[in-house]
C-alpha cells in the first residue's frame, strides 16, 4: 500500500488533517507519517525529520509527500536527497493540503498505485471547484472508454447528502481489491473514475439522482454489485449505521441501529466472520429489442427456464419440513400462469428479451403484493428470488444462493428466501442476521427449524464487508460488529451437536413436570422430533397437504400422511391442528375473494363456516389414522374467537368420535372468554405468535413492528396468565405452541404461569430441558411474577435472569444456560 507523509509547519494542523482523512477510510489504512514542527517544538519544518518519515512510511509501494506551504516544500525536496535508500519511490505532490491528504489517504487505502495516488491528490480541489461552479478538467473525468461488453447498472441515491466524502471513500474501498475499471456518471455529468474519491464528489450526486455505473474487467460484475449495494443501502446513512465507524470503533451494538432496533428471532449467541448473500442479478437492459423472427424462440426459452426453476425448487422441497413447505410454495410461483402470460406477452408484443420481460412482470406483481399490506409483502422476497433464478437460468448464470466459503460464518442478508435457506449447512452457518423480517418471518421460522441463532430488523448489514467479525445474540437481538477482546471472550462460542437429544422428560429440579413437545408439519418433521427426544407433538400443522393444490386432498390421502407422523409417537401425545388456511396461506380451491386485510379476515376455523365438508373430511381422516396407530391423538381448531365457534367445533369433532378436543387461544376475545371456552373443551393451546399481533395490533410480518411482537412483552404475558389461571381452576391442561416456547429463559416464565406443556422446534428441546432442570418451580413462579410486572421486554428478561440466578454463574455455566445453540 502506498505510504503518505504529511509535512507541515504545525503539528496540530497536520494531526487534525490526518484524523479527518482517517475517518473516511473503510478498512485498513495506509502508513501515514507526520513530519511537523522543528526539533525544539517551534513552528517550522525539518528536512531530516521528513526523510525519516519517508523511510518509515514506505512498505515497498512508494510514498507520496504532501506539504502545506513555503519552507515545507524546500524541506521535502531536500529530504528526498537525504533518504538513505535510493530505491524508495517518492512523489512530492503539489496538492491543496487538507484535500490532498484526504484524497491520498483514501486512494492509497483503496490499493491504488503510486502515480494514481499522486495524481488524485493533485486534483483534490476539483470536487470543491465543481461545487462552486468553477469548471476544471480532471484526468479522472475522461469519457468512459470501456468495452462494448461492459456491465452497466443504474441506482438512485437515497441518502440525504448524496455522494460526499464518506460515500466516495466507501466506493473506493469497496473496489480496492477488484480487477475492474469502473466509471460512474449522473444524468448531468460525464463519467468519472470510481477509484477517485474527489472525482466521485465532483459528480455532485444528490438524493434522488440516478447514477449510472459501468464496469469492465475480470471482476466487473462484482464491482457493479458492490457499488449498487452501497447506493441502495444509502451508504449506511439511513438508519444510523456507519460502516466507517464500525471499522474504527471496534464495536457496534444494537443501540447503533435505529428504527427499529434488531430483535432476536432464534436464540443462541455466536461469533464468526460475516458472509453476505450475493447481490441479486443485475437489472436486464430495457433498451434491447428482439426482431420479430426471434420472439417465438425467446418465449419458448422463457417457459422452459420457468419450468426448470419450478422443478428444481419442488425437488428440493421433497424432504418436507418447514423449509420444504416454503420451498413448495415458492416453486409454484415460478410457473404462475398469470406471471408467465404477462412475461411472454412482453416478449411477443414489445420484443423485450425474456430476462427483461421476467424482470418487469414480476416487478409489477411484487409491487401490487407489497401495497396489499405487510402480510402479503412477506412473499415479495420470494418473488424476487424466483425472478433471479429464472433470469439466471436464461443467461446461463449460476442460480443465486449462499456460497460455501470453506469455514464457519455468520450470514448477513436483506432477507432470506426459502430456497437460500434450504441449502444452508447448519454446521457452517453459525448465525443469521437480516435487515427485514421479525419473530414470525420466514427467516425466523427457518432459523429455528435449523437450530441457527438469528436476528432480524438489523438495518445496514449490506455495508458490512465479508470477513468482518460479528457477535450475534438471537435471544436478545444484540449485534456487535468487530467485538472488543472483552466482548469476544464473554461471547465465546461452544460447539454443540446439531441434533442434541432431550436428556429426560421435562421437569424442574424439584420434579414439577412440564411436557416438552415438538412442532411439526410433516412426517419428516416427525422423524426429526423423534430423534431429538420429543415427549410428543404439541402442534401438528396440517397445511402442507393442502398447499398449492387446485382441489382439496382426499380423505385417503390425508390418512396416509397422518399415519406416517403418528407412527413415530406410539403411546405419546400428538396434537393435530385442523386446517389453518387463509391469511398468508391462501388455498386456490377455497375460492375466496382477495381481502384488504387477510389477517383479520376469513382464516383458521372461520373457513369451516363456508366449507363445512372440508372440516368434516379432515376430522374423518384424523380419526381413521388414529384408529390404525398407537399415538394418543388430540385435535384442536385454530383462530377461535367466540364460545359459539368453540362449541361448534367440539360438536363436530365429537360427532366424528374424536375423544380429546381443544382449541387454540390466539385472539384477545378468546382469552377474555377463557372460562366459558374451557367449559366446552378438554384443553387449550396458546398460539403466542398470533396472540401477540392481535394484542398489540401489530402485523407479525412487519419488520418495523417486530419489537411489539416480542413474546417477552409484559402485556402478552399477563394475557397468558389469564388463560393459565382459568385452566388451573378448571383442572384442564394448557400448552404453548408458539415460538415463545423455544426460548429457554422464557420457558421458566411460562412454567411459572402454569403452562403444562411447551411445544417448539425440535432442535430447541434439549436446551429448554436443561434450563428447566436447573431451577425449582418456585423460581419459575417468581420469574413469572417479575416478568409480568416489568415495564418492557428488556426489563422482563433482565429480571428473570436475576431471580433465576443465571447472572451469578460463571462464564461456562452462563453459556450453558443461555439461549440454545451457542456454537
Amino acid at each position: 500500500m502506498v505510504g503518505v507523509v504529511v509535512v507541515s509547519h504545525s503539528p496540530r494542523l497536520a494531526h487534525a488533517a490526518v484524523e479527518l482523512a482517517l475517518q473516511m477510510v473503510h478498512g485498513p489504512a495506509p502508513r501515514i507519517e507526520i513530519a511537523a514542527g522543528t526539533s525544539d517544538d517551534r513552528l517550522g519544518t525539518d528536512a531530516v525529520r521528513v526523510a525519516q518519515a519517508i523511510v518509515a512510511a514506505d512498505d515497498g509501494a512508494g510514498v507520496v509527500v504532501i506539504m502545506d506551504l513555503g519552507s515545507a516544500v524546500l524541506s521535502a525536496e531536500l529530504a528526498v536527497d537525504l533518504v538513505p535508500d535510493p530505491g524508495i519511490k517518492t512523489r512530492l505532490v503539489s496538492a491543496a493540503f487538507v484535500e490532498g491528504i484526504f484524497t491520498a489517504v483514501v486512494t492509497a487505502a483503496g490499493g491504488a498505485a503510486l502515480d494514481d495516488v499522486a495524481r488524485d491528490a493533485e486534483e483534490a480541489l476539483y470536487a470543491k471547484s465543481a461545487q462552486l461552479g468553477q469548471t476544471q478538467t480532471s484526468t479522472a473525468d475522461a469519457v468512459s472508454d470501456l468495452s462494448a461488453g461492459a456491465i452497466v447498472a443504474e441506482a438512485m441515491i437515497i441518502n440525504q447528502d448524496g455522494i460526499h466524502a464518506r460515500p466516495a471513500a466507501l466506493i473506493v474501498g469497496a473496489l480496492a481489491s477488484l480487477d475492474a475499471q469502473v466509471m460512474i456518471a449522473t444524468e448531468t455529468s460525464r463519467p468519472v473514475s470510481a477509484r477517485s474519491p474527489t472525482a466521485l464528489m465532483s459528480l455532485g450526486a444528490q438524493a434522488h439522482d440516478v447514477i449510472r455505473i459501468e464496469a469492465d474487467g475480470a471482476a466487473a460484475s462484482t464491482a457493479v454489485d458492490r457499488v449498487v449495494a452501497l447506493v441502495r443501502n444509502g451508504f449506511g446513512e439511513l438508519t444510523g449505521v456507519d460502516p466507517l465507524k464500525t471499522q474504527q470503533s471496534g464495536g457496534l451494538s444494537s443501540q447503533d441501529f435505529q428504527s427499529p432496533d434488531p430483535i432476536g428471532v432464534s436464540p443462541g449467541r455466536v461469533i464468526g466472520p460475516a458472509l453476505r448473500i450475493p447481490d441479486p442479478v443485475l437489472e436486464p437492459d430495457p433498451r434491447i429489442r428482439l426482431p420479430e423472427a426471434d420472439r417465438l424462440e425467446a418465449v419458448e426459452r422463457l417457459g422452459k427456464a420457468a419450468a426448470d426453476v419450478a422443478s428444481q425448487l419442488q425437488d428440493r422441497s421433497s424432504a418436507g419440513g418447514t423449509v420444504g413447505e416454503l420451498l413448495q410454495a415458492t416453486g409454484v410461483m415460478a410457473t404462475d400462469p398469470e406471471l408467465i402470460a404477462d412475461a411472454t406477452g412482453r416478449v411477443r408484443d414489445r420484443g423485450l428479451t425474456p430476462e427483461r420481460a421476467v424482470w418487469e412482470a414480476i416487478g409489477v406483481t411484487a409491487e401490487s403484493i407489497r401495497t396489499a399490506g405487510a402480510r402479503q409483502a412477506l412473499r415479495v422476497s420470494d418473488l424476487y428470488d424466483v425472478r433471479d433464478r429464472i433470469i439466471s437460468s436464461l443467461i446461463g448464470r449460476v442460480a443465486p444462493g449462499v456460497a460455501d466459503p470453506g469455514h464457519p460464518y455468520v450470514l448477513l442478508a436483506v432477507d432470506l428466501a426459502p430456497a437460500d435457506a434450504a441449502g444452508l449447512d447448519a454446521t457452517r452457518c453459525l448465525g443469521i442476521a437480516t435487515e427485514e423480517g421479525g419473530p414470525t418471518s420466514h427467516t425466523a421460522i427457518i432459523a429455528r427449524s435449523l437450530g441457527i441463532p438469528a436476528v432480524a430488523g438489523a438495518h445496514g448489514l449490506t455495508a458490512i464487508p465479508d470477513g468482518t467479525l460479528v457477535l450475534l445474540d438471537g435471544g436478545t437481538g444484540e449485534l456487535i460488529i468487530e467485538p472488543s477482546v472483552d466482548q469476544h471472550a464473554a461471547g465465546g462460542t461452544v460447539q454443540t451437536p446439531p441434533r442434541e437429544r432431550l436428556a429426560r422428560p421435562g421437569s424442574t429440579t424439584d420434579g414439577h413436570r412440564v411436557a416438552l413437545l415438538a412442532n411439526i408439519g410433516s412426517s419428516s418433521d416427525a422423524a426429526l422430533a423423534h430423534d431429538c427426544g420429543a415427549e410428543g407433538v404439541g402442534l401438528y400443522r396440517t397445511e402442507l397437504g393442502f398447499l398449492d393444490r387446485t382441489d382439496p386432498p382426499s380423505v385417503a390421502e390425508q390418512v396416509t400422511a397422518y399415519r406416517k407422523a403418528f407412527a413415530r409417537f406410539a403411546g405419546r401425545r400428538v396434537v393435530v391442528r385442523t386446517l389453518d388456511a387463509g391469511s398468508d396461506k391462501a388455498l386456490p380451491f377455497l375460492g375466496h375473494s382477495p381481502e384488504a386485510n387477510p389477517a383479520l379476515g376469513v382464516r383458521g376455523y372461520r373457513v369451516a363456516g363456508s366449507h363445512p365438508q372440508l372440516l368434516h373430511d379432515q376430522l374423518t381422516a384424523i380419526r381413521e389414522a388414529a384408529a390404525t396407530e398407537l399415538a394418543e391423538i388430540w385435535v384442536m381448531a385454530p383462530m377461535i374467537s367466540t364460545v359459539a365457534e368453540t362449541r361448534s367445533f367440539a360438536q363436530a369433532a365429537r360427532g366424528i368420535s374424536l375423544p380429546i378436543i381443544g382449541v387454540m387461544i390466539e385472539t384477545p376475545a378468546a382469552a377474555l372468554q377463557i372460562e366459558l371456552i374451557l367449559a366446552e373443551v378438554d384443553f387449550v393451546s396458546i398460539g403466542t405468535n398470533d396472540l401477540a399481533q392481535y394484542v398489540f395490533a401489530a402485523d407479525r410480518h412487519s419488520a418495523p413492528l417486530a419489537a411489539l411482537n416480542d413474546p417477552w412483552q409484559p402485556a402478552l404475558l399477563r394475557m397468558i396468565e389469564m388463560v393459565t389461571s382459568a385452566a388451573a381452576r378448571s383442572n384442564k391442561p394448557v400448552g404453548v405452541c408458539g415460538e415463545a416456547a423455544a426460548d429457554p429463559l422464557l420457558a421458566l416464565v411460562l412454567a411459572g404461569l402454569g403452562v403444562s406443556s411447551l411445544s417448539m422446534t425440535p432442535r430447541a428441546l434439549a436446551e429448554v430441558g436443561r434450563t428447566l432442570a436447573a431451577v425449582t418451580i418456585e423460581q419459575c413462579r417468581l420469574a413469572a411474577r417479575v416478568a409480568c410486572d416489568a415495564d418492557s421486554p428488556a426489563h422482563a428478561r433482565e429480571a428473570v435472569r436475576h431471580v433465576a440466578g443465571f447472572d451469578k454463574l460463571g462464564p461456562t455455566d452462563v453459556r450453558r444456560l443461555s439461549p440454545p445453540y451457542e456454537r
